[in-house]
């Protein structure tokens, strides 16, 4: 599925608890300045009012009539159905709000809700990492293709999205992919308290005794690491190696049941050669049974796909020709088993909106 050539246009909208900013995507590419106004997060009439507000201010500026409107919305909510539950960052929210109807009725047009890692997975699966990765491994000369995908994203929260053969996963609850409340690898709570901005912060001002005072940013902890700015550097090691390994325990028991490749995003990504090691490590490091053997974690070997060399072996596998028995036949076998960890390609923001975008025609074009 791919959509850089298709001439629809889908209105869509990034929602957080401070700004609301509308946009429209044609052929995978925005058609229309993006529109921001302030969500007025405590009042649900003017909230409400301001999101038509600014679909219609989009509209307004479209070349031609969208055919849907797609978007990420925060939950807990009822996607398939447009309703909202009860917010955190959009308080006003509360007791179930019917929003994908109203806007149905207000525009006249089929309206798709999801959340921002289920779209941000969508959308690295049909224009980023995935189809990326596929390309390189057939350049390389390996025939191994890759057709799931888990996308998380790491900033103010954990999220998760898994895609698997062209279709987002939803959960019969609207519920699937949520990672975040996976339990905590080093402590009894749940696994966002240590795969978060606020995770690196806090152990970075636990392991440099500040008692008190605002943390530095995880961009400034990441300078100190890098030695580009004064600091405690071994606070700031600390802080990125257990978040790589909290966050690697955590993919390592998501994967298992999803089997393949993972897509790191979000504000945390930047500074990922300090953590995407660690990750790979913590995924391909023995566990035991009780009688103390070590057995492997996982029935896969994880690679760093950010790194060269490891992406060589990747594509490389274990491929052999065998014979078939009583045949004079021979068949390619590879009896490597092995997934991929990386970085988004296109940008957190933008793999939304591309989500948004491809699941709101994927839908349309299924009816």
């Amino acid at each position: 599925m791919k959509y850089e050539d298709d001439s629809r246009i889908v209105m869509t909208l990034d929602a957080g608890g401070t700004n609301l900013v509308f946009s429209a995507i044609q052929g995978n590419n925005e058609v229309v300045e993006p529109v921001t106004l302030p969500s007025n997060a405590h009042d649900l009439k003017l909230c409400l009012n301001t999101i038509l507000e600014g679909f219609n201010q989009v509209k307004k500026g479209l070349p031609e009539d969208p055919v849907a409107i797609s978007f990420a919305f925060p939950g807990p909510a009822d996607y398939p159905a447009g309703i909202i539950g009860d917010l955190g960052n959009l308080p006003a929210f509360r007791g179930g709000v019917a929003l994908g109807p109203m806007l149905e009725e207000k525009f006249k047009l089929p309206v798709f809700i999801n959340n921002d890692g289920d779209l941000f997975a969508y959308g690295e699966a049909i224009a980023g990492f995935l189809p990326e990765v596929n390309q390189k491994l057939l350049k390389l000369g390996s025939y191994k293709q890759y057709h799931n995908l888990f996308g998380v994203t790491l900033g103010t929260g954990f999220g998760g999205g898994i895609v698997r053969n062209g279709e987002l996963f939803l959960g019969d609850n609207s519920a699937g992919a949520e990672i975040w409340l996976m339990r905590h690898r080093n402590h009894e709570t749940f696994v966002e308290e240590g795969a978060s901005i606020r995770a690196v912060q806090r152990v970075y001002a636990e392991e440099a005794g500040l008692k008190g005072s605002m943390p530095p940013t995880p961009k400034e902890i990441f300078d100190i690491a890098q030695g580009r700015l004064k600091g405690n550097s071994q606070a700031a090691l600390k802080a990125f190696d257990e978040l790589g390994k909290v966050v690697g325990d955590a993919l390592c028991n998501a994967i298992t049941l999803i089997d393949g490749l993972m897509v790191l995003g979000g504000g945390l990504t930047g500074a990922h050669s300090m953590f995407l090691p660690q990750i790979v490590s913590e995924m391909n490091h023995p566990i035991s049974t009780l009688s103390g053997k070590k057995i492997d974690r996982l029935e896969v070997k994880v690679y760093n796909l950010e790194d060269e060399e490891e992406f060589f072996m990747f594509a490389q596998g274990g491929e052999k020709e065998i014979v078939v028995p009583g045949t004079q036949r021979s068949i390619r076998w590879d009896p490597a088993k092995r997934l991929g960890v990386g970085i988004s390609r296109l940008g957190t923001s933008k793999a939304v909106a591309l989500g948004a975008y491809a699941f709101a025609l994927h839908n349309l074009d299924r009816v």
